[in-house]
Formats: structure tokens, sequence, C-alpha cells
């Protein structure tokens, strides 16, 4: 599969940091840097724009390092790109720490992972089958 893509920033394109990586790589695109406050979010731009192939979207996630080092994650984790969005790709950033954190410019904020997608029929039912989990929800299964 090709994607294609337009690069607007003076970064290098989205990569694979590793052979088995399952994401790509997003640096942010800014003139300088940006600080984010304790529980502030914010808007990041990456110069980049895509165009994906139909039954395809892009999921925007937190980089695992920057989450645990700094606090710094992706708010609407994960973000999906629409095939049919063209536009600059934009990441939430929130800063969960309890101290600034600074954001320099080309940095690697998140990771894109490449997704394909179903558009299934939906059928209104009064009854679904039962299963033996049934209803039991959040911690139904205990915590051992």
């Amino acid at each position: 599969m090709i994607i294609r893509l337009i690069n607007k920033s003076n970064n290098p394109l989205p990569r694979y940091e590793s052979e088995m990586a399952a994401g790509m790589d997003i640096r942010c695109y800014m003139e300088a840097p940006v600080t984010l406050q304790p529980m502030e979010r914010r808007l990041i731009p990456t110069g980049l724009y895509i165009e994906l192939p139909q039954g395809y979207e892009a999921q925007i996630r937190p980089r695992s390092g920057l989450s645990l080092k700094r606090g710094l994650t992706v708010l609407n984790s994960p973000g999906t790109i629409d095939a049919d969005y063209r536009g600059e790709i934009g990441v939430i950033l929130i800063n969960l720490s309890n101290e600034p954190q600074t954001i320099e410019p080309g940095e690697r904020i998140c990771q894109m992972v490449i997704a394909r997608h179903e558009h299934p029929l939906m059928e209104e039912v009064t009854v679904l089958s039962t299963t033996e989990r049934g209803e039991g929800g959040f911690g139904h299964s205990g915590v051992k």
C-alpha cells in the first residue's frame, strides 16, 4: 500500500523507528518551543496532510516514553484521521504531569498507526444472544 502525503514542515517524513514497529513517529511543526502547563492541552501542528485509501484510517496514539517520562499524552487517544480528511494533521497533547513541559520544534510527539476498518450494516433487534458473561461490566471478572 502507498499512502500519499504532503509535508509542509521542515521535518523528515513519518517513519517506523524499528523494523517491526506498528506506529510511525510524527514530529511537531512549530517555529518556537511551546510550553504546556500541568493539565493544559493544546492542538499541536505537524505540517502533514494525508490521503488514505477508502477503508483505512490513521490512528494517532501517544508515544509511551513521552507519556512515562514527561506526562505528555494524546488527549483523544487514539485520534482518528478518516480517509476523506484532507486538512493538516493536528495532535491534541495534554500535560498530565505536575510540572510545565516544553515541546521543541521537530520533536517526535506521537505515533501514527494505519489500520483497516469496516462499515458494517446495523440490524435493530429486540433481544441479543446470551453469553456466559452476559451484562457483566467493569470489574466483573475480579481483580486477581
